[in-house]
C-alpha cells in the first residue's frame, strides 16, 4: 500500500495550488483521508481531513481558503489551496487510514510529502 502525493511547488502570495494524493495497493477500504503539513522547525500539524461520505474538517488557519475533496473511485484525495500566504510554506503530507485485504483493522499510512513554498 502506498500514497503518492503531487502538486506542490512555488507560488506567490495570493496564488493557488492543488495537491493530489492517490492511494494504491492491496486496499480493501479507505476510511479517513487527509493532509498534514510541517514547516521548518515546527511540529507536523493537521490541515484537513475528509471522511468517505464527504464530511470534512479544517485547521482554523486554513478555513475559508483550503478545500479538501476525495474521489472514492480513484482512491484519491485533493487539497485546493487558495489565497496562499507565506506562512503556508511547508512540506505537505497526505495520510489515510485504510484496511488492507491482509488485515482486519485500520492502519494509518503516510505519503512521501510535497513541498509548498509561498513567496511574499
Amino acid at each position: 500500500v502506498q500514497l503518492q502525493a503531487s502538486g506542490g511547488g512555488l507560488v506567490q502570495a495570493g496564488g493557488s495550488l492543488r495537491l493530489s494524493c492517490a492511494a494504491s495497493g492491496n486496499i480493501a477500504s479507505i476510511n479517513v483521508m487527509g493532509w498534514y503539513r510541517q514547516a521548518p522547525g515546527k511540529q507536523r500539524e493537521l490541515v484537513a481531513t475528509i471522511l468517505g461520505g464527504g464530511g470534512a474538517r479544517y485547521a482554523d488557519s486554513v478555513k475559508g481558503r483550503f478545500t479538501i475533496s476525495r474521489d472514492n473511485v480513484k482512491n484519491t484525495v485533493y487539497l485546493q489551496m487558495n489565497s496562499l500566504k507565506p506562512e503556508d510554506t511547508a512540506i505537505y503530507y497526505c495520510a489515510a487510514t485504510m484496511t488492507t485485504f491482509s488485515a482486519s483493522y485500520d492502519s494509518m499510512y503516510w505519503g512521501q510529502g510535497t513541498q509548498v513554498t509561498v513567496s511574499s
